[in-house]
C-alpha cells in the first residue's frame, strides 16, 4: 500500500487582510482549519483598525504576517536574501522571472523589483514556517509576489481568480504565466473560468477549477419579516463601480409613491460624500451606516425585505449569498457571473447595469408584493444551501491542495 501523503501546510496571501470587503477569504480559511488543514495567513499590507470590527477579524489581524512591515527592517531583508542565496541558481532564475513578467518601462521594472524584494521576505518566512503551498486570492500584484515567493521557496503555488479587476489588465498581470506555474487556479464562476481560458494556454485548462466563494448559512436569520413598508439594504464598498448613484436615482423615482419605502447603505468608500448629498432630499428614507462586522451585516439583513446591488462590474458577490441565505430576495445587475447565483424572476430580479428606470421598476415589483418577496427569498436560500455553503467549498479546494484535481471543472465531494 502506498504511503499516505503528508497533509499540506498552506499559507494564504492577499494584498490586504483582513478587510471588511473580503470576509469570504477569512471564512474560507476558517473552514479549511475546521477540516484539519494548517493555514498561515499573510498579507502584503496591513489594514486599518476599522476593518477589524469582529473577534475573527481582530484575531486575524493579530496573527497575520505582514510583508511590507517585515521588509521595512533592513536586517530582515538582508537575512532573507542571504538565506535564499544558498541556492543561487533558483535565486537568479526567480530574479529573471520577475524582470520577464513585468510590463515595459522603467516604472514597471521598478515595481517588479519591489515585488521581488517582497517575495524574498515572504519566501524566507514561509520556509521558516515549513509551508508547502502558497495560495493567493486575486490575480494582480499580490499574485505576482506569490508566484515569485513560491519559486524562491520551491513550494506549490495557486490563486483564486475573481474578476472583474483581475481581468481588466490580464496581459499586465501575466495571467498566462501565473496559470502556467500554478498547481491549480480556483475560478469563482463559470464566467471567470471562461475568461481565464481565453487568456491562458489550452494545455493549462485542466487546472482551472470552479470553487465558489461561500457563506455559513446558519449565520443568517431566514425567518419572515412582518412590517409595514419595504426596507431595502445595500452592502458593499461605497465607490463608483457599485452603481450607487444609479440606485439613488432609481430610489428617488419611486420613494414618493410608496410610503414606508426606505434604503440602508452599509459600507464606506470614496463616493460616500457625493452620495450623501444626493440622498439629502430624500430625508430619513436613506440611511448610511458605515462599515459593519459580519455579525452586524447579518443583523441588518434580518431587518431587510430585499437586498439591492446595482453594480457596473462584479464577480459573484458574496453579499448576494448572504442576503439569499437570509431568505431575502435580491435585485442585482446582469453582469459577469451574477446570473450563476441569481435566477431572474425566481430568487430575485436582474436589471441591466446603469438603467435607473429598470431598477426602479423592479423595486416597485418587490415593494408592492410581500408574497413574491417570500417566494423569492425561499428559492434563494435553497440555492445558497445547495451551491454556496462555505464548508462544502472549502472541502472542494482542500482536495485541490492535496493534489486531487479530479475530472471536470467542478471538484466533487461527498454530500
Amino acid at each position: 500500500m502506498p504511503p499516505t501523503p503528508a497533509a499540506p501546510r498552506i499559507a494564504y496571501l492577499t494584498g490586504e487582510f483582513p478587510a471588511v470587503s473580503h470576509t469570504f477569504i477569512l471564512r474560507e480559511i476558517e473552514a479549511l482549519r475546521e477540516l484539519g488543514l494548517e493555514v498561515e495567513t499573510c498579507s502584503i499590507r496591513e489594514t486599518d483598525p476599522q476593518h477589524h470590527r469582529g473577534p475573527s477579524e481582530k484575531h486575524a489581524a493579530a496573527t497575520t504576517f505582514y510583508v511590507i512591515r517585515a521588509a521595512k527592517n533592513p536586517l530582515t531583508t538582508l537575512r532573507a536574501k542571504l538565506t535564499l542565496l544558498t541556492d543561487p541558481g533558483r535565486f537568479f532564475r526567480t530574479f529573471l522571472l520577475a524582470l520577464r513578467t513585468g510590463s515595459p518601462g522603467i516604472k514597471a521594472r521598478l515595481y517588479q523589483m519591489f515585488y521581488f524584494t517582497e517575495a524574498m521576505v515572504l519566501a524566507h518566512h514561509l520556509k521558516s514556517r515549513n509551508v508547502t503551498h502558497l495560495h493567493n486570492h486575486f490575480a494582480d500584484s499580490s499574485a505576482s509576489v506569490a508566484m515569485l515567493a513560491a519559486e524562491l521557496a520551491d513550494i506549490g503555488f495557486s490563486f483564486t481568480l475573481h474578476g472583474p479587476g483581475d481581468l481588466f489588465e490580464a496581459q499586465k498581470w501575466r495571467l498566462d504565466e501565473k496559470t502556467r506555474r500554478a498547481k491549480f487556479v480556483a475560478c469563482i464562476s463559470h464566467f471567470a473560468r471562461s475568461q481565464l481560458m481565453y487568456f491562458s494556454d489550452p494545455a493549462d485548462w485542466d487546472k482551472l477549477k470552479i470553487i465558489h466563494c461561500g457563506v455559513t448559512p446558519e449565520m443568517y436569520e431566514a425567518g419572515d419579516r412582518d412590517s409595514d413598508g419595504c426596507h431595502l439594504v445595500f452592502v458593499g464598498r461605497v465607490t463608483a463601480v457599485k452603481g450607487l448613484r444609479v440606485l439613488l436615482e432609481a430610489f428617488g423615482h419611486v420613494a414618493g409613491d410608496h410610503s414606508g419605502l426606505r434604503l440602508t447603505i452599509v459600507g464606506d468608500g470614496d463616493d460616500r460624500e457625493v452620495l450623501e448629498d444626493m440622498a439629502r432630499p430624500l430625508g430619513d428614507a436613506v440611511y448610511f451606516t458605515g462599515y459593519l462586522s459580519q455579525a452586524e451585516v447579518a443583523e441588518t439583513l434580518a431587518t431587510a425585505d430585499a437586498l439591492v446591488l446595482p453594480s457596473f462590474a462584479e464577480g459573484v458577490p458574496v453579499v448576494l449569498m448572504e442576503a439569499m441565505a437570509s431568505g431575502r430576495p435580491v435585485i442585482a445587475t446582469r453582469v459577469a457571473g451574477v446570473s450563476e447565483l441569481v435566477e431572474d424572476g425566481v430568487s430575485g430580479f436582474l436589471a441591466p447595469p446603469g438603467d435607473a428606470t429598470g431598477f426602479a421598476d423592479r423595486i416597485v415589483q418587490l415593494a408592492s408584493n410581500p408574497d413574491l418577496r417570500k417566494r423569492m427569498g425561499q428559492a434563494g436560500r435553497e440555492k445558497v444551501l445547495a451551491e454556496f455553503d462555505i464548508r462544502k467549498e472549502a472541502a472542494r479546494i482542500a482536495k485541490l491542495f492535496r493534489g486531487d484535481l479530479g475530472d471536470g471543472p467542478r471538484p466533487k465531494i461527498d454530500g
